[in-house]
């Protein structure tokens, strides 16, 4: 499966559009790494804990996006997008979406 942020595939042309197809992730944290967090805020550096969430929130979310591609029978998905979302405290919505394609 091709997964692309461009509207192309290179040296491929689209020979049909398959529609939209998304996939998408809720993820939070541990409360003990939520405080350690917390406590890392005050002092400044990068939040190490919630960086990894979102890493694999974005690996999930990009994986059930393509498995509804491939039920569609698609080849690639292109103008792959990512948007984000807070559902309460310490949870974030990672959605991944894009256009499922055909190629030639």
């Amino acid at each position: 499966m091709i997964i692309t942020s461009t509207d192309f595939v290179t040296g491929k042309t689209v020979s049909q559009t398959m529609g939209l197809v998304k996939g998408n992730t809720i993820r939070a944290k541990w409360f003990g790494k939520d405080i350690m967090s917390g406590l890392r805020q005050i002092v400044g550096g990068e939040l190490k804990e919630y960086t990894e969430m979102l890493t694999e929130a974005r690996e999930e979310a990009l994986a059930r996006m393509a498995q509804e591609a491939e039920k569609l029978g698609a080849d690639a998905v292109i103008n792959v997008r990512f948007t984000t979302a807070q559902v309460m405290a310490s949870a974030a919505e990672i959605l991944a979406y894009g256009t499922a394609v055909k190629l030639k």
